[in-house]
């Protein structure tokens, strides 16, 4: 029957060989990837991917050549679930095989759970400041904001994914749609002068003035790439031009559409927060005579109006601050002493591991226990 040979097929032994093998040379080829492409971009193609994709040189094509990171876990996941499950029966001599194989699972459940759920981003402050959002380092939005509201500013975020694939956005609160023409994952932008042999980048805002150039992605992991886009604003009526929105430019542009003022801007995609974080000072303290570092702390104040919390916190190294789901780390500092970088880590599943390699212990304990206790009884006996 078809059942039989899937249920064979899944709990094979063959098949986790296969995967073992498959997940060693995936780690390899990831490794060996990361020379040419950088940390990120390779574990987004090796590990966080169902399918290892090749592109042949220039075409669009992307062929899958490997298993990603994903299916072969995915694979793996299901033949050890479906492999106990046919072999293995609930009885007290198999209880620590059936701890160490759930400690597994939950491994592998746990990385899934972390790639899918886990969020890193920074919050710079500089003392005196406060900011009730991080921003993430390596993902760009392009948003519209609409300051009609003298109380907040009500924005519209269109992210970096939507972004490349040159989509056509509309909202029913905005009065005209967004038209991704192009966009650049990595860029600079030059001042264009009187040069008019150079074609401007776009016919609004501070486009007519700039060119945008794209250039290869960054591979090292201390800098990162500067996303642009050339947008155009459509009404009902028709066109309202061309903007050019990049990270290189720190101001919003104006947008002008029935009798209203529009500022639209492209920056790195920030995570708004229920509090704010301000920052009272920072110390970044060396050894007497050397130069040596001795101590990096931020004191930060708490301020969260919905709950009248308002209290004094001192982050430093091995010392985060644990609030709301998210930690705050200590990460690096600005060359003059007078601003701090904390990183930002939301992980709902960072317990996972732990509890993961309690069970797997637990289980070896259990199990080396019972096979002592049987042998030592089956002594006695004798």
């Amino acid at each position: 029957m078809l059942l039989d040979r899937v249920i064979a097929f899944f709990t094979s032994l063959r098949l986790t060989v296969v995967c073992l093998a498959l997940a060693m040379v995936l780690v390899l080829a990831g490794t060996l990837a990361q020379v040419h492409l950088g940390l990120y971009e390779a574990q987004q193609r090796y590990f966080q991917s169902f399918f290892v994709f090749w592109t042949p040189q220039g075409s669009s094509l992307r062929i899958p050549v490997f298993p990603g990171g994903y299916l072969v876990g995915g694979v793996l996941l299901i033949n050890l679930v479906a492999s106990h499950l046919k072999r293995f029966k609930m009885t007290a001599d198999k209880a620590g095989i059936w701890m160490v194989h759930l400690g597994l699972i939950l491994l592998l459940v746990g990385q899934l759970l972390t790639d899918l759920l886990s969020q890193e981003s920074t919050l710079h402050l500089r003392e005196g400041e406060a900011k009730n959002y991080s921003v993430a380092d390596r993902q760009a939005e392009l948003v519209i904001i609409d300051p009609s509201d003298p109380q907040s500013d009500k924005v519209f975020s269109i992210p970096q994914k939507v972004l490349m694939g040159r989509r056509e956005v509309r909202h029913p609160e905005l009065p005209f749609t967004i038209r991704v023409q192009q966009f650049y994952p990595n860029s600079i932008v030059e001042n264009r002068g009187t040069n008019t042999a150079v074609p401007a980048a776009a016919t609004q805002g501070i486009g007519p003035l700039a060119t945008v150039k794209p250039l290869p992605k960054v591979t090292v992991t201390d800098r990162r790439d500067v996303p642009s886009a050339i947008v155009e604003a459509v009404t009902d009526k028709g066109s309202l031009g061309t903007w050019l929105v990049s990270e290189y430019i720190e101001q919003p542009q104006t947008i002008e559409a029935n009798g209203r003022n529009y500022q639209i801007q492209m920056r790195p995609r920030r995570f708004y927060k229920p509090f704010s974080i301000q920052l009272v000072d920072f110390r970044h303290d060396v050894y007497p005579g050397t130069t040596i570092p001795k101590n990096f702390s931020s004191r930060v104040i708490l301020n969260r109006a919905e709950t009248g919390e308002n209290r004094e916190v001192l982050i430093y190294m091995n010392n985060p601050l644990r609030y709301a789901g998210e930690t705050f780390y200590q990460a690096s500092f600005d060359p003059d002493d007078q601003g701090t970088i904390l990183q930002v880590v939301r992980n709902p599943g960072w317990l996972t591991p732990y509890v993961a390699c309690i069970v797997v212990g637990l289980g070896l304990v259990v199990q080396f226990a019972t096979h002592l206790f049987g042998f030592t009884l089956k002594r006695r006996t004798q």
